[in-house]
Order: structure tokens, then sequence, then C-alpha cells
């Protein structure tokens, strides 16, 4: 049987404070009706960032901000994952789709997100202020900045969008770092407004490549899967085969490697995560390792495990995939799931902590798949087999090729190789989304949840609601439809 260190308890899947856009840094003006008096408990920006080393440290501190919540959101919501018997210390509703406006396990996103979309814009107004510093790096800076703006935007859209049509209500794009009450803008209008911020800073970051920090390979990555949703299907060809050309795919050797963070190969972009940064204390504000989505303390407990349905999927002696995304575990006991997920087990060194390894944000693997359905929607369905023929010999061995004739049938094909390629990464509840398609459970899978098994584009539960203390605190904010006010 494996054996787990001992892991940090996270609390009912993730128990932290929605902070409403009306108060991302301004927590002691809840109740202030005079909106034009300057903060009180913020630093100026001009005090705040008096030369690049401070910009540098607000940088690492909106990358600190970004969390695994919408990761961990997806997966609980989509058809991933079994919420397991042994699972006692959970919170089910989530799983069961029966999560409101008032639900943290849901809504907490949204003010974390938008916590680091204000800390890059503070900075933002505090580097442009600075003078008579290095030309070169203060562009870098300001590039990077405008990278973690979008990124953060994009992934409040995907969550919290009510739908990708164009016209959808979407979220608050903040330029800027203000009190006030900002509306929702439209899909359409916070794409744009993403794809100008990744364009400008395409044009301001360096040519250096690296993991832990936007690159302008990572700035490639971030358009191809924003031109995704758009349906912008040229641009996501060209950004993701700009990503490819830098990044190859990962050899059938390394990829396990990749997620135990001994390889960074086809890593785009990853927030770097060690023990300094875990909570201190179940008080502690701070992040948990992201294996604590899936399993507790020593790994006798099982939070979430593969479903069966993904599980079918796999060659499961031949995907690489497999070995790497599952651990297979026959011998855990009366009452408890084999198969567990493997994919967060945590570092291979001795003082590892359980579940803490880094959070892989863009790999290469999704931009073949993102290229893969561009080209089959073009009807380029020759270059549409390549790309998925080119990422299936890279995972499973003896593979032969092959051609799907249908354009159909190759976006289907595409689509479930998105959910083993990308499997408990985030993806799989939202390529749902983007297709308008039921989220659809196996028997087998929702047998501890009263019969969680369909849950239909037309449900509230679809989309997931934004939080009740935004909308009680945004005259101006609207919410998803089906959700009460």
């Amino acid at each position: 049987m494996l054996t787990f260190k001992k892991i940090t308890v996270m609390k009912s899947f993730k128990n932290i404070l929605v902070i409403g856009l009306f108060t991302v840094g301004l927590s002691t003006f809840y109740s202030c009706n005079k909106l034009d008096l300057k903060p009180s408990d913020t630093i100026d920006p001009e005090k705040a960032y008096r030369n690049l080393e401070d910009i540098d440290m607000a940088i690492k501190g909106a990358y600190a901000g970004m969390t695994y919540t919408i990761i961990g959101n997806s997966v609980v919501v989509s058809d991933e994952a079994i919420y397991p018997s042994e699972n006692t210390v959970g919170n089910v509703s989530a799983y069961r789709w029966q999560y409101t406006a008032s639900s943290s396990s849901v809504t907490s996103a949204f003010g974390e997100y938008y916590v680091v979309i204000d800390r890059a814009n503070r900075a933002l107004a505090g580097l442009e202020k600075l003078e008579k510093v290095d030309a070169d790096k203060r562009k870098h800076y300001q590039g990077e900045l405008l990278a973690i703006r979008a990124f953060a935007h994009v992934e409040l859209l995907r969550a919290y969008a009510a739908g990708y049509e164009p016209t959808a209500l979407g979220i608050p794009y903040m330029l800027k770092s203000e009190i006030g009450h900002p509306p929702r803008k439209t899909v359409a209008e916070v794409i744009s407004l993403a794809q100008k911020d990744i364009n400008d800073a395409l044009g301001l970051i360096g040519d250096e490549e690296a993991v832990y920090r936007f690159s302008k390979t990572g700035l490639y990555a971030l358009q191809a899967r924003t031109a995704l949703y758009a349906k912008d299907w040229t641009l996501a060809i060209a950004a993701s085969s700009k990503v490819i050309a830098e990044k190859p795919l990962a050899d059938r050797s390394s990829f396990p490697k990749i997620w135990s963070d001994e390889s960074s190969n086809e890593v785009v972009f990853s927030l770097r995560r060690t023990a300094a940064d875990l909570p201190k204390d179940d008080d502690s504000p701070a992040e948990g390792p992201i294996g604590a989505m899936f399993f507790r303390q020593d790994g006798e407990i099982a939070l979430y495990t593969p479903s069966n349905k993904l599980l079918a999927l796999f060659d499961k002696n031949k995907d690489i995939r497999f070995s790497s995304y599952v651990l297979n575990d026959p011998n855990r006991g009366a009452g408890k799931q084999q198969y567990l997920i493997g994919k967060y087990l945590g570092r291979k060194d001795d003082d590892a902590t359980a579940g803490l390894v880094d959070v892989k944000l863009f790999r290469t693997g999704e931009m073949y798949l993102i290229r893969a359905e561009a080209n089959a929607e073009t009807n380029k369905l020759n270059e549409a087999n390549n790309d998925l023929n080119v990422l299936r010999k890279a995972r499973i061995q003896d593979y032969q090729n092959q051609v799907i004739a249908s354009k159909d049938e190759l976006i289907d094909a595409i689509l479930v190789e998105r959910y083993k390629e990308l499997a408990f990464e985030g993806h799989r509840f939202f390529d749902l989304k983007r297709r308008k398609m039921p989220v659809r459970r196996g028997a087998q899978d929702a047998v501890n949840t009263a019969g969680a098994l369909l849950l239909e584009s037309t449900k509230a539960q679809y989309n997931f609601p934004i939080p009740a203390d935004e909308i009680f605190v945004n005259k101006n904010m609207v919410q998803n439809p089906g959700y009460t006010k």
C-alpha cells in the first residue's frame, strides 16, 4: 500500500472569504457611502513602488495570489471524478450541483482572482510613475503585469460567464485599481480587452524564457486559449503554432516526471509552490498543496478519485498518461477506491510534503489540441488529424496513425482527447460548456451522491454563480440566470 506523508487538512474543499470587486483593497469601507474618500488601509503607489525591485516584488505577489480553486471547481462539477464513500469529511453539495451564490466552494475564486488583478493594476500604476529606471526592464515588467491581468480575467470569464456566446454576460474588466460599482461586460468585450492586454504585452516583454513567470511563449499560450473560447480559429492556430515551435512535446520517458517536478519539458507556464507557501495553521489564508483537493492527511482518505468514465478511455498498458495521472492501489482495503488521482502526489524528495507540486497552467499538449480543434473547425481536416496523431504518438506506445474523415467525428475525437490529456487540470467542465454539452456521469460514478448523473445546459448550475457578497455590495452587478438574488 502506498504511504503518504502528512498533508495539511483543507477545510470543506475551499473555505476562503469572498472579496467583492467593490471591496478589493478596502475591506474596512464596506458600509462607506463616500466613495471619493482615499483608502486609508492601502499604500499609495508612489510610496509602495519606489523602484523596479519593488515592482518585481509586486509581480511575485500577484503570482502568489493565483490559486488552483478554478481547477478544483472544474474537476468536482464535471465527469472527471467520483465522490467516494470513504470521503466523510468533504463538501458534497458542489459535486451534486447544489451550489448557490452563497456557496464558497464555487464562488471563492471570484474574489481570489480579482485580488490578483488589483495587485497587477496597483503595480502598473506605480510603474508608470517611476522615472530614471532601466527602460528594458521597465517594459518587461509592464508586459508581465498586463499578461497577469489578462490571464486572471480570462480565468474568471471561463468560470463565471453566463455562457460563451459573444453577447452573453461576462465579467467586469478592471483596467485600474478603484473603488466603484463595475458592471459586467459581454463575453466579446472581455475577450477583446484581454487580447489587447496580451498584444500590448507581446510588444513589451523580453525574449527570455521562463517557466514560473510569463514569457512570450506563455503569452502565446494564453492568446491561443483565449482565441479558443472566442472561436477565433485563425488566431488560435497562429498562437498555438508559436508555442509548439518553441516547446516540443515531452517524450514518454520524461512525461511522468512533469508531475513530480523532476522535469519541465513541455511546461509553458507553471505556478511555483514550495513548503514556504503552505498555511502555518488552520487560520492562515495561505493555500494548501494542490494535492489536498484529492486526498487528506496520510492518504487514507480519498476526497475525489478518477471517474470510471474517464478510466475506460485509457489504454492502461500503453498510454503513459494513465500511469502518470492515476495511481492504481488494489491494496487500499475494503470500502476504498482502488484508483486514485496520482497527478498531484507531490515531489519525490525525502522531506517533500504530500500533494505539494507546482501548478501547471499551460502545456504544449493543450496547444496541439487547440490547434487540432481550430484546424477541424476551419475544415483543415488533414492538419487536424496530424495534430491529433502527433499527440497520441507521443503518449501511446506503438500508436498507429488514424485518419478521421468526418469533421464532426474528428471534433468529437479531439474533445475526448482533451478529456484524457488535460484530466484534472481544470478544463473539462469548461470544454463541455464551450460546446453546450451536458455533464453526463456514468451510474457507477454517482452511487454515493443521490444519482447526480446529469447537468443539462439549461440548469442554473451549468454556470457558476456570482458571489452573493458581490451582488449585495455592487448595485451594477447582475447575477447569472437561474440564481435568486
